[in-house]
């Protein structure tokens, strides 16, 4: 395994320059000069390895041509968009217009569609492919209630079940030895139980107690619970580490086997904290339509988290993962929670 390593690292780096390379982009044009087309850009931009190259933006005032918004500038006008498509050949067009209603030249935009070959997306569309999250504030329910699920999709939700005990039966088996160490670790660094239980909201907001292995003192919230936060001083030795690698969350496979959380899903929290966070974030109580989970699409894309505005980030990538749950997406989960115990990525 370590020997693949630096194969692995070398064909990452090569997969990136090659995809952000400009020559073997996908190049866009983005119809629409406010703030929607100015977020598309600055995230395409941000992630050129998606592979992805932004050629400019069109608006509706001829003045505003040549005019740089961040890096790319206007490019050309509504009315002249067959001309502009032609002098730039778009491979894809991102509508990023709030008020479209008379503005968008439908037929030509269904000709460029049919006989160029251009693809079309909506910006909020194209916003959650690229960046693997939904801004829960433009969110509309529909999107979650019409969101496509193959057959494969429905047959794999029906097996989960079985999956999740078998997946955790099996992860309990070889990491064994390691829970043994972590446990005995944790009863000769500082005093108090091995193991920590803390009620959390789960599936259908039914609560349950989360098992963990202890990572903090036992008078860690003598006034009252608060957020973790980085660099906690109510944290052990031991549990400074084992958090680093999130192995104080292997208990959580029992409450797998029993049925209050699955694999993967977005990460059970707090009653009090549900109370907060259900008032401050949009769309927030949609996480408990699942089970949650020992890990997740919010766990491996985002850092350890300890406020509000951490829990909104981290829950547009829980909306994205419900969604669009599918086979392919826990296995890229799985894959990168691996990444995090092995190298301590995102760690806390």
């Amino acid at each position: 395994m370590i020997s693949k390593l630096p194969f692995m690292a070398t064909w990452r780096f090569l997969a990136r320059r090659l995809l952000g390379h400009p020559r073997l982009a996908h190049r866009i044009l983005i119809l629409g000069v406010g703030q929607d087309a100015v977020t598309i850009a600055r995230e395409t931009l941000m992630r050129r390895e998606a592979g992805y190259d932004v050629i400019g933006f069109v608006g509706d005032d001829p003045a505003q041509i040549g005019q740089s918004l961040i890096n790319p500038c206007v490019v050309g006008v509504m009315y002249d968009l067959e001309a502009v498509v032609g002098r730039h050949r778009p491979d894809r067009i991102v509508i990023a217009m709030p008020d479209r209603r008379g503005r968008l030249p439908l037929d030509l935009l269904l000709k460029l569609k049919v006989r160029d070959g251009v693809t079309l997306d909506e910006a909020d569309a194209f916003y959650e492919k690229l960046t693997g999250k939904i801004v829960a504030e433009r969110l509309r329910i529909w999107r979650l209630v019409f969101a496509d699920a193959s057959r494969w999709a429905r047959l794999y939700r029906r097996a989960r079940r079985l999956m999740d005990v078998a997946l955790a039966g099996i992860i309990g088996l070889l990491a064994s030895p390691l829970m043994l160490l972590t446990a005995l670790a944790v009863k000769l660094d500082s005093r108090g139980p091995i193991f920590y239980m803390q009620e959390r909201v789960g599936f259908n907001n039914t609560t349950f107690r989360i098992i963990k292995f202890r990572s903090m003192r036992v008078d860690a919230e003598a006034n009252g619970p608060v957020w973790a936060h980085e660099d906690d001083s109510r944290v052990t030795r031991v549990g400074r580490w084992i958090r680093k690698r999130r192995i104080d969350e292997l208990p959580q496979l029992f409450n797998i086997v029993r049925g209050e959380m699955s694999l993967i899903g977005p990460r059970p929290e707090r009653p009090v904290f549900i109370e907060q966070l259900e008032q401050r974030i949009p769309y927030y109580s949609e996480r408990h339509l699942v089970k949650p989970g020992l890990t997740g699409w919010a766990q491996v894309r985002y850092p350890y988290g300890a406020s509000i505005e951490d829990a909104r980030e981290k829950h547009q990538y829980d909306l994205y993962y419900i969604k669009n749950q599918s086979p392919m997406l826990d296995a890229l989960i799985l894959l990168e929670t691996a990444r995090t115990v092995l190298f301590g990525r995102f760690s806390r």
